[in-house]
């Protein structure tokens, strides 16, 4: 397609401003962020129109019409093969998102094409039913997609496709004609398909394959004489011949409770070669995965613990039951289970619905872990989702990896076995002109060992881009010349999605990693270990998976959450990132206002590291901009103020008690308000109280743990501990720890501190303390200061070398600087011995009490004590949590972890001026609503000071972090 020239782009805009409701964006940072799905593929888009209903659809569509312009008709933009960009006018469906109506009785439903997947399926779960396919994506994903894809998901061995879950369509064409279509219909349109579907029938009866998965092409066979449905056959057209506009679908009854048994075998050929016995068993579900894939998941994310809970093998089964109930469920997977003793070298049998979340996430962020290796290696979509017979899936699989050796490729599996789906992610170099090359060469002879066994190119995902040129390798040429008038009928323009499926773009045009190039030269200010040291290459990970656009669950990602808008999420920001980094789009480089304003609202949270299945770590490429936009240039005034907050504490801390009173008191006055003018705080925002005292300053403690150690340390917290049986003798040899007194814990919650060394000195440590004030520099980090943080992080490595030398462990009571010590300094000073030796030293408080389990149920003077807990998303990026669950059940303490994502305040973020409302409105999602909820003995658990904050200042019950709660339970308070 030819890119419209700026006169007529403008003309068009401005039409579609003067007739539309929803949102009509032709900037720069939409055309960008719009411009790739989850392909290789990459064409930028004229311009995205938002429409509020079916009325701003038509009005749209007669607008392009008008400028003679192509439209594209988008849902969530999870398309694997490309066919959800195109130089056309978007329309994003996201807003055109009811549930029109449920039918009960008859099982369906109406629903507008931006209904996501999984809300359709919530409505239908209080009749007991819900919408067959669900595909990984099912939790954004929308209905329009769907059909446009003619999705599938883990459930297809029950219930089918899209296609046989479609009852009737309401579409609109490229010339405004409005049609319903079911199994009947008169008028131009429908006779002409009739008519199509008579001539062809003989070579469509000879020319597809007979086959549940077969997702490539047209559905001609849907036209043939005696058995037409109209709504079935536009299923899959991927947007290129009419435009959605409503759907009524089939709902399925849903079994009460599920189970899942996994099936162990020696690799994936076995588990390939049985899921014939399998089906006959009846199951729901009968998903398999490769070892590669559970490599490359422990690799990427040390914490993840769902893995460990599988059987022993090298190849896997997942093979999901329902029952009326759990037990009956539980009962019909352990059959399963029994049934496969022959089989399989071993068998797991799950119906526990939080350890099947756990197990299933695994599969269904398969695409994600096995984009990139843990040294940066990439791996790419291409040839996703071919199927075959499931008969001949396991002969499939052994010719498929004779195929990758020949063009020296390597691959990973998983997939829909039970169907015999394959998803396979291949390390495909697409940054070189040999490499595309061999990229072709693949996919060509991929196509033909699929059509060889029976198969279709596409058993999910459709044609798109990456598949459409190979069809003639699948289809004879009458079946072509079929489709070709298909599209015509439909769309005599050629204007609905241009070159695709009909006439396609080549296979290797357009793709993103080649085209995107990086023009940016300048070398990158953090490590970028786990890219291979690049940038441009650290900008490449987000594939388009879109987990991020999600409502609920996990930290990823709060900006978008509070929003809703696609610059506030982390697939957005990083498709900017791309754009700069090669310039063709977005021009001005570091000094990107797009860029900016993107990143300005993020949380710098972390929760992306962690929950995108990528690893896309959007804190650190925030640091990243933030250093090169503002390198040699005047920062904004929050960069001064709270970016180099512990500079300013350290000497505030030096003041006497009544000074520091005055300070608190003034900062509560006119005076405050002045000084968060000046600081760049929200006025919103209470500056927290500084500390009288702070922990370190209590001179006994510093200075003698040092020298003697415990003793000094028994004397003053002799008072503490005269209340519990001691947990060992106090003349014993002790093993060391240092404790990290971190800013936030030192200056503003000493008591967090005192408590901390209460519990490790009951429980037999002799804790010390630094001689000096030391620093993790994240306040520099977070704000871009890279030289400062790197200072600040030396000097403190210098201070506490001789217990790094010693080998004594590091204990950080605050989550943020924990995990900045873990992850943050090794990308700060990548050559430096003692930042590795730190980060692989330096433990949470939570992971020495786990190490103490026996002994601390055994000492606990006061169990029962409920809590909600909040856990700091630095956390739950670096550190995990299951030493946290561990030490609060030892200590009797009966934990509710909330969902609750991000608190909103994230260090300086919910300070800064002009984020208040997105900071409180994180906040509000569950966190707050769960607090006031909670009963009055429920003690709210914070370990991050940020957190502690936000729940302070919106006026709810003072939180506790672990360590006070510890010492509560073992009577040291």
């Amino acid at each position: 397609m030819q890119p419209v020239d700026r006169a007529a782009a403008d003309a068009l805009r401005a039409d579609l401003l003067r007739t539309v409701d929803g949102p009509v964006r032709f900037d720069t940072a939409s055309r960008a962020m719009w411009s790739a799905d989850a392909s290789n593929y990459r064409r930028v888009p004229i311009g995205v129109v938002a429409p509020r209903d079916v009325a701003d659809v038509e009005a749209a569509v007669s607008v392009c019409r008008t400028h003679d312009v192509p439209v594209l008709p988008v849902g969530a933009r999870t398309s694997i093969a490309g066919q959800a960009v195109n130089t056309a006018v978007v329309l994003d469906f996201g807003q055109v998102n009811r549930i029109l109506s449920i039918d009960p009785d008859a099982r369906t439903a109406r629903v507008e094409p931006g209904v996501i997947c999984d809300a359709l399926r919530d409505a239908g779960a209080p009749h007991g039913l819900t919408f067959g396919p669900d595909p990984s994506t099912h939790n954004r994903c929308t209905l329009g997609g769907m059909i446009g894809n003619n999705a599938c998901g883990s459930h297809s061995v029950a219930w089918g496709k899209t296609v046989d879950n479609v009852v009737g369509l309401d579409v609109l064409t490229y010339r405004g004609d409005r049609l319903s279509l079911g199994a009947g219909g008169d008028g131009a349109i429908p006779d002409a398909l009739r008519a199509l579907g008579e001539r062809t029938a003989d070579d469509v009866r000879v020319g597809f394959p007979d086959l549940t998965r077969r997702v490539s092409g047209y559905n001609l066979d849907q036209l043939l004489p005696g058995q037409v449905d109209l709504a079935k056959a536009l299923v899959g057209t991927e947007g290129t011949c009419a435009v959605l506009t409503g759907a009524t679908v089939r709902l399925v009854e849903s079994p009460p409770a599920r189970a899942l048994a996994v099936l162990g075998f020696p690799d994936a050929y076995t588990a390939a070669d049985h899921v014939m016995v399998v089906r006959a068993l009846g199951p729901l579900t009968i998903e398999g995965m490769d070892a590669g894939l559970i490599a490359a998941l422990r690799a990427t994310n040390p914490v993840e613990t769902a893995s460990r809970q599988l059987p022993e093998g090298g190849g896997w089964l997942y093979v999901e039951t329902g029952g009326a109930d759990r037990a009956e469920a539980h009962a019909a997977a352990e059959a399963v289970a029994t049934a496969m003793k022959p089989y399989a070298i071993s068998s797991l049998v799950v119906s526990e619905p939080a350890r099947m979340k756990a197990l299933w996430r695994i599969r269904e962020d398969g695409a994600g872990i096995l984009t990139r290796s843990p040294d940066g290696g990439e791996a790419w979509p291409g040839w996703e989702d071919a199927a075959v017979p499931p008969e001949r899936f396991g002969a499939y699989l052994r010719e498929f990896d004779t195929v990758l050796a020949r063009h020296g490729r390597r691959g990973v599996y998983y997939g829909h076995f039970g169907d015999g789906c394959l998803h396979v992610r291949i390390d495909f170099d697409l940054a070189s002109r040999p490499g595309i090359a061999n990229f072709r060469a693949f996919l060509e002879d991929a196509a033909d060992l699929a059509v060889a066994h029976g198969g279709s190119l596409s058993g999910e995902h459709g044609d798109g881009a990456a598949r459409a040129e190979l069809l003639p390798r699948m289809y004879p040429p009458s079946i072509i010349r079929a489709f070709e008038e298909f599209k015509g009928i439909w769309d005599p323009d050629g204007r609905l999605n241009p070159d695709r499926v009909v006439r396609p773009a080549k296979l290797d045009d357009d793709l993103r990693v080649f085209v995107g190039l990086p023009t940016m030269r300048d070398a990158p200010q953090l490590a970028f270990s786990h890219d291979r040291g690049s940038f441009a290459r650290a900008t490449r990970r987000c594939l388009g998976v879109g987990k991020c656009v999600t409502a609920n669950g996990g930290v990823m990602c709060p900006s978008y959450r509070a929003t809703g808008e696609e610059m506030h999420s982390t697939r957005g920001r990083a498709r900017l990132l791309f754009e700069m980094a090669n310039g063709e789009v977005i021009r001005d480089g570091w000094q990107s206002d797009e860029v900016a304003e993107a990143l300005d609202l993020c949380l710098s949270c972390k929760g992306c590291k962690r929950d995108c299945p990528v690893g896309v770590d959007m804190a650190t490429y925030k640091t990243e901009f933030l250093a090169q936009r503002y390198r040699g240039r005047r920062r904004p005034a929050a960069h001064y103020s709270m970016g180099a907050l512990p500079r300013w504490l350290h000497i505030v801390g030096r003041l006497p008690a009544r000074v520091v009173d005055a300070l608190n008191a003034a900062a509560r006055g006119p005076l405050g308000a002045v000084a968060k003018r000046v600081g760049g705080i929200a006025p919103e925002r209470a500056i927290p109280p500084i500390a009288r005292r702070r922990f370190t300053r209590r001179r006994g403690l510093a200075a003698s743990a040092v020298g003697s150690g415990v003793r000094s340390m028994v004397a003053l917290l002799h008072s503490h501990r005269s209340k519990a049986t001691m947990l060992s003798s106090p003349d014993a040899d002790r093993p060391r720890l240092l404790l990290w007194p971190d800013t936030f814990t030192d200056h503003f919650d000493p008591a967090v501190a005192t408590d901390a060394v209460a519990v490790l000195e009951a429980l037999g440590y002799a804790v010390e303390l630094p001689p000096r004030t030391v620093c993790c520099a994240l306040t520099w980090t977070t704000t871009g200061q890279v030289d400062a943080a790197r200072r600040v992080l030396r000097r403190s490595l210098r201070t506490i070398e001789p217990w790094l030398a010693a080998g004594v462990p590091v204990v950080g009571l605050e989550p943020s600087c924990t995990a900045a010590l873990r992850s943050d300094g090794p990308e700060l000073l990548p050559d430096e011995p003692l930042a590795v030796r730190l980060a692989q030293g330096v433990r949470t408080f939570a992971e020495v009490l786990a190490d103490h389990a026996d002994a601390l149920r055994t000492a606990v003077v006061t169990p029962g004590q409920r809590a909600l807990v909040q856990v700091h998303c630095h956390q739950h990026a670096e550190l995990g949590t299951e030493a946290d669950h561990a030490a609060m059940a030892a200590l009797g303490i009966d934990a509710d972890v909330l969902d609750s994502g991000c608190c909103g305040l994230a260090g300086n973020f919910g300070f800064e001026r002009g984020h208040y409302e997105v900071s409180m409105a994180c906040a509000e999602r569950v966190l707050l609503p769960a607090v006031r909820a909670a009963d009055p003995d429920v003690a709210v658990l914070a370990d991050g000071f940020s957190c502690r904050t936000q729940l302070r200042q919106a006026g709810t019950r003072e939180p506790v972090h672990l360590a006070q709660l510890a010492a509560r339970a073992l009577g040291l308070r």
